[in-house]
């Protein structure tokens, strides 16, 4: 089945990406390196907390091998109040928050090829910041 997750980067972007439901974490971490458009290039993990900053927290890491195991339909739904993370670059901590939309799971649609972005809000942001990418104060 298909299932689409809202990922959300603060309040600064968010997408909507529609995925099979037996895709991977890992899978999940290259959809939204590509919807984001950063570099593949620094360590990542998951976890389920009851928000960002918690620091009870289940990780869905290599070290466990749940990012090549553990599929999107074990996961969801996740245990109440609490909600999936994915975590980007240990030193700069982007940190992304995926929740499952209302919107119904379907059969895959003839054509489309998945995972794929089916909305997209406010302003990617830029990775690698440059001098010239800083506002003056």
């Amino acid at each position: 089945m298909i299932i689409t997750l809202r990922v959300k980067l603060g309040t600064v972007w968010s997408v909507d990406m529609e995925l099979d439901d037996s895709t991977v974490l890992a899978d999940v971490h290259l959809a939204i390196q590509r919807a984001v458009e950063f570099d593949n290039d620094h360590l990542y993990t998951f976890f389920v907390a009851r928000n960002e900053c918690a620091q009870k927290r289940f990780l869905l890491g290599d070290e466990n091998e749940f990012v090549f195991s553990r599929k999107l339909s074990q996961l969801f739904p996740l245990p109440d109040k609490h909600s999936l993370f994915y975590l980007f670059d240990y030193g700069d901590n982007w940190i992304f928050k995926i929740v499952l939309t209302r919107k119904r799971p379907h059969e895959p649609v003839a054509g489309i090829e998945y995972p794929g972005v089916v909305n997209e809000t406010g302003t990617k942001p830029i990775q690698y910041r440059g001098p010239d990418d800083w506002d003056e104060e």
